[in-house]
């Protein structure tokens, strides 16, 4: 299924009818971001844009950018909005945003050191860069909860964390790529690009979730989002 034409009405009906990402996704992204008025920030793959509306509102000056025009189109009601694959930045001057970040983006890039490196070129030197994902520990191949039928407690196999790998999963009538790497190489990447790591914040299973799933809610320690937060190096 490509991303640019048949997943943008399945991706606008999941974020419609998923509060995880109102009460769980976009506050991840403020907190680690720490948005400020005046701020100009790049969203990178913005979808419809959730996330930019959310901080155009505390002040921020938002641009986004998706490869689905659909997308594109829904998004640009909450700031300019161009057509444009990751990782290319080339339309952008170099150091020309305060900051930049990806939402549930970087596990369906290919090449993510490639974005690390675009986004480094793109956000002056100070600036910041934040990921809202998929936990790699969520994304690993054949990971899963596994119910111990003795005491029912949830533990996780890990499946193939400590390698890369991918892992196709329904999306409307076809299915999306999530492509895994460790911590360590999210990390690697991101160093190796001139980002220094600020924060780095776990999330588990959201309350509405836990709530209403008994399954989910043994899964409360178990991660499922990572939050991080980096800062250009100064020169």
């Amino acid at each position: 299924m490509s991303w640019d034409q048949e997943t943008a009405e399945w991706w606008v009906g999941e974020v419609s009818s998923d509060p995880a990402y109102r009460e769980v996704v976009v506050p991840l992204l403020v907190d680690v971001l720490e948005p400020a008025a005046g701020m100009l920030c790049l969203d990178l793959g913005c979808g419809e844009g959730g996330a930019m509306r959310a901080l155009a509102q505390r002040g921020v000056r938002p641009i986004g950018c998706d490869a689905a025009p659909a997308l594109a189109e829904r998004a640009s009601s909450a700031g300019p909005v161009v057509v444009a694959r990751l990782p290319d930045l080339s339309w952008l001057a170099a150091a020309s945003l305060d900051a930049a970040y990806a939402v549930l983006v970087l596990e369906h890039l290919a090449d993510h050191a490639a974005l690390f490196e675009a986004a480094a070129r793109v956000v002056r030197p100070g600036g910041a860069l934040a990921v809202v994902s998929n936990h790699p520990a969520f994304t690993a191949p054949e990971s899963a909860p596994v119910l111990d039928p003795e005491d029912g407690e949830v533990l996780w196999r890990w499946g193939g964390y400590l390698g890369g790998g991918a892992s196709e999963v329904p999306a409307g009538g076809g299915t999306i790529v999530f492509h895994h790497r460790s911590m360590g190489d999210l990390l690697g990447a991101a160093a190796a690009a001139g980002w220094c790591l600020e924060r780095l914040v776990e999330v588990g299973v959201g309350e509405h979730l836990a709530e209403s799933d008994p399954l989910l809610a043994l899964q409360r320690d178990i991660p499922r989002l990572a939050g991080l937060r980096w800062r250009r190096a100064e020169p």
